[in-house]
This record gives C-alpha cells, sequence and structure tokens, in this order.
C-alpha cells in the first residue's frame, strides 16, 4: 500500500469519527422522525378529515392504539400538540409549523430523486427514509440545484 492510500484512509477514518461526533451533538436538537412521523400523520387528518383521532393515527402507521397514547402524551408535554383524553388531538402552532416544513422538505427531495429519474413510487418511499437525517441548510442547497437544474 502506497503513502497516500494509507494517508487517505486514516483522513477517512477522522472523517467519519468527525460525522459521528457531529450527529450525535445534532441528534438532541434535531426533532426525532418518530415524531416527525406523528406530526406527518396527524397533519394530514386534520388537513383532510378536520381531526386527528387516535384510532386513524396507529391505523396510519400501523402501530397499536397504546403506542399511539404513549406517544401522543409524550407530544403534548413537548409542546407540539394538544392532548385532551378521548378527544381528537390538535397540532399547536409549533406542530403545525414544522409539519409544513416537512411538507416542504418531502417536496424537495421528491423533486430531486424524479430528476435524477427515479419512478413516483420509489422516489416518496425512499424520500421517506432520507428526509429525516438532512439538515435544513442541506435541504435548502439542495433545492437550489433544483432550480438550477430546471431552467
Amino acid at each position: 500500500m502506497t503513502l497516500g492510500a494509507e494517508m487517505g484512509k486514516k483522513e477517512r477514518l477522522e472523517d467519519l469519527k468527525s460525522a459521528h461526533i457531529r450527529e450525535m451533538e445534532n441528534r438532541t436538537a434535531r426533532v426525532s422522525s418518530r415524531v416527525e412521523d406523528f406530526l406527518e400523520i396527524i397533519v394530514e387528518l386534520e388537513d383532510i378529515h378536520g381531526e386527528a383521532r387516535v384510532s386513524d393515527i396507529a391505523s396510519h402507521l400501523a402501530i397499536s392504539r397504546p403506542t399511539v397514547v404513549r406517544m401522543l402524551g409524550k407530544m403534548a408535554k413537548e409542546g407540539w400538540i394538544e392532548k385532551i383524553p378521548y378527544r381528537p388531538v390538535k397540532l399547536l402552532p409549533k406542530g403545525r409549523q414544522h409539519a409544513e416544513w416537512m411538507r416542504e422538505r418531502h417536496s424537495i427531495l421528491f423533486s430531486l430523486l424524479r430528476l435524477l429519474g427515479v419512478e413516483e413510487t420509489t422516489a416518496h418511499h425512499e424520500t421517506e427514509g432520507i428526509e429525516h437525517h438532512l439538515s435544513e441548510t442541506t435541504v435548502r442547497e439542495i433545492e437550489k440545484l433544483i432550480k438550477r437544474l430546471e431552467q
């Protein structure tokens, strides 16, 4: 192995360490992907049906009602939703604002994948897989790239 290749591997190892440290630091500031999954469903249910019931949230996330109730309790404590027992949940302004950003983020990333030639259904599924892991700064740069490519 050449000295340059050895240095490249060491630099890569250091880059990986740096990335993992940054990820751990950002993880506490970032909204969890599970909270985002709930927000996505709640905003869609509110917009389509005017309300988001526990049973509907459970159905759309394919999880049990008790699991939904536990998570909604956590989200209410964090200020995302208003939760009154036996009533539909309501997004609070913080929850609505983040859900709207998530819609925009999904649209931007979906557009990029479609520009790359990814089939529509696959693009939606893969967007779901990556969208929770990108910073707003990165998504905004992708948005700029899309605009340049579409010109």
